[in-house]
């Protein structure tokens, strides 16, 4: 699933080609806004909130989607080949006019058309009423609210979860996935199946300043990266097996969740202190699930 880096430089990449200009085509490939016609209003802006977009449009509507874990927003130019997936995959279509000022031709803002692949959930709402599907949503790490008391706050509420879990539950602090969620907990020298209150106090204070940090670091990068290394871009997340970058030991990787909302999670067993499962080096549980955490 895309982290909040990625949805920040998707909404940017939208906003790019969007704002400002007049829509010159609005289709909507599903069956509830089939009839939707958005065509001569105005993008106003495209904003992120944790891992939700809000493209927000004239006359007071937001187009609302969330990634999931395979959806994608596409950008192209006119006359350029869609190559974001089949036809059947496209879930909305938003084209925009260029806009041309006083400046020169070579400065005027282009045509540009946005596709949305995959997109296992899509709204058009009033903007008054955004709060019904972000409202849930903890402080933003990459937003104008963020708040890293109000975060660690409702980080510590549950003070017996497990803090992978308590990471990627975006009603405590939005924009962390799994990738971030295993690397957090690694540069914070713990498993992610310590109980939220084990922390040690000093990495307690710490960990929504680190995790801001890694993202802030990471949301103008088209290759992500927690290690500062050119060619091992993460410590522990998708390298299982492989030696770990402190201590040599082979990183481990199993399935976390509540049963529903499982993720492969990895960990060093020799530099994070705290419980694991009991697997062998590598192997996660094979019963796999595509459900996704509070989003």
């Amino acid at each position: 699933m895309p982290e909040g880096d990625t949805v920040w430089q998707t909404a940017r990449r939208l906003h790019t080609a969007l704002a400002g200009k007049t829509l010159t085509r609005s289709d909507f490939r599903v069956p509830k806004y089939a009839t939707v016609d958005l065509t001569g209003r105005t993008v106003l802006d495209v904003t992120p909130r944790g891992k939700h977009l809000l493209t927000r449009i004239e006359g007071g509507l937001t187009v609302h989607s969330h990634l999931g874990m395979e959806g994608s927003w596409k950008v192209y130019a006119d006359q350029q080949r869609w190559t974001g997936g089949p036809a059947h995959q496209i879930r909305v279509i938003l084209a925009a006019a260029p806009t041309v000022g006083t400046a020169p031709a070579a400065d005027a803002h282009p045509a540009r058309t946005a596709v949305g692949y995959r997109l296992p959930v899509l709204d058009l709402l009033r903007t008054t009423e955004e709060h019904r599907f972000v409202g849930h949503l903890g402080p933003d790490l990459l937003g104008p609210d963020w708040d890293p008391d109000r975060a660690l706050a409702n980080l510590l509420t549950d003070p017996a979860r497990p803090l992978g879990e308590a990471l990627l539950d975006q009603r405590n602090l939005a924009g962390i996935g799994n990738v971030y969620k295993s690397e957090l907990c690694f540069l914070l020298h713990v498993t992610p199946w310590l109980p939220v209150a084990a922390l040690p106090a000093e990495h307690t204070a710490q960990l929504p300043v680190l995790a801001k940090k890694l993202l802030e670091a990471n949301r103008d990068r088209p290759i992500r990266t927690t290690t500062g290394r050119r060619g091992q871009d993460l410590f522990v997340y998708g390298r299982a097996n492989r030696p770990c970058l402190r201590c040599n030991a082979p990183i481990r990787v199993a399935d976390q969740g509540d049963g529903s909302r499982e993720r492969p999670t990895y960990w060093c067993p020799n530099c994070q202190a705290g419980p694991a499962p009991c697997t062998a080096p590598g192997a996660a549980r094979s019963r796999r699930t595509q459900h996704r955490p509070t989003n």
